[in-house]
């Protein structure tokens, strides 16, 4: 069983502290900002007796300034009073004089020690009293080279590897029917009203788009299987786009008119052809039982 983690981030105001801890809560850390220092091990010793266990990240920086001067002497006793039971990681998180100025500029806030002498002032004042805290870090991480989404993507590869970070790329693929509204969370939409419609078999009317015989004729429809070979080749080329563009998760959404027939067949065998990826991916059919009968075409 893997040992759990406290991950103590502190560093430079302004260099992706809730950026970092953003990150760590996605890989399901117990996530805790602003604590003071002197709170840190009775924290972790309250999070220990939880089961099952988990992992906690901690933001702790100048904000809780009364209290800061402390952290070096807590993190440096927890260390010695660790019976090798749980891994302490101190991240010193870091950037330029000149990137954190910008950085100040561009999103228009006070640093947190703002005196009246100018923002690169209050940095050179943080550094110095940041320097023990420095000193004593497992890993300095230099942010001046990154983006929100590249810090993100380091954090979660350095901390939870590759399976973590495709673990947390999901694929949602879904069925809906177009009389009931498209659905609003829906990156990708796919229109398969242009195909024969089983409703109109009075044998498969009653039936849905995960049962074989409907199945079996929208794939006989005209169109219907170079359609799907199209959107399986647009979608298994644009998914590694959008996670490493950041995105969390991609929903992609088959539209008929009742939700009950053509949608789903797509839906499901996008799904079955999706599991041989790396990500997870979730089917949902919205209004496949959710017949209405209104003598409408479905």
């Amino acid at each position: 069983m893997a040992k759990s983690e406290l991950v103590v981030l502190t560093g430079m105001s302004g260099a992706g502290k809730t950026v970092a801890m953003r990150a760590f809560e996605d890989l399901n850390y117990f996530t805790t900002d602003n604590l003071p220092p002197e709170m840190l091990a009775s924290y972790w010793s309250l999070l220990q007796e939880q089961e099952p266990t988990r992992s906690a990240a901690v933001v702790i920086d100048l904000r809780s300034e009364q209290f800061f001067a402390d952290l070096a002497k807590v993190v440096q006793d927890m260390r010695d009073a660790n019976d090798s039971s749980y891994k302490l990681s101190l991240i010193f998180l870091d950037a330029t004089d000149e990137e954190l100025v910008a950085r100040y500029k561009e999103t228009r806030r006070h640093h947190p020690l703002s005196g009246g002498h100018g923002t690169l002032d209050d940095i050179h004042n943080e550094r110095e009293l940041l320097s023990e805290v420095l000193y004593k870090a497992d890993e300095v991480i230099e942010t001046s080279s990154f983006g929100p989404r590249e810090l993100r993507k380091y954090l979660i590869e350095h901390y939870g590897g590759t399976t973590a970070q495709d673990s947390l790329f999901r694929i949602n693929v879904m069925s809906f029917g177009f009389k009931y509204g498209l659905p609003l969370d829906a990156d990708l939409v796919f229109d398969v009203r242009f195909l024969q419609n089983p409703y109109y078999d009075v044998a498969l009317r009653e039936l849905t788009g995960l049962d074989e015989p409907v199945a079996e004729f929208v794939w006989r429809s005209e169109g219907a299987e170079q359609f799907y070979t199209k959107i399986a080749d647009l979608v298994e080329w644009s998914l590694p786009r959008y996670q490493a563009e950041g995105k969390s998760s991609l929903t992609i959404a088959f539209g008929c008119t009742g939700g009950q027939h053509r949608s789903v067949a797509f839906t499901h065998r996008l799904v079955e052809q999706l599991k041989t990826t790396p990500w997870p991916v979730d089917e949902y059919h919205r209004d496949m039982q959710r017949r209405k009968d209104n003598g409408q075409s479905v």
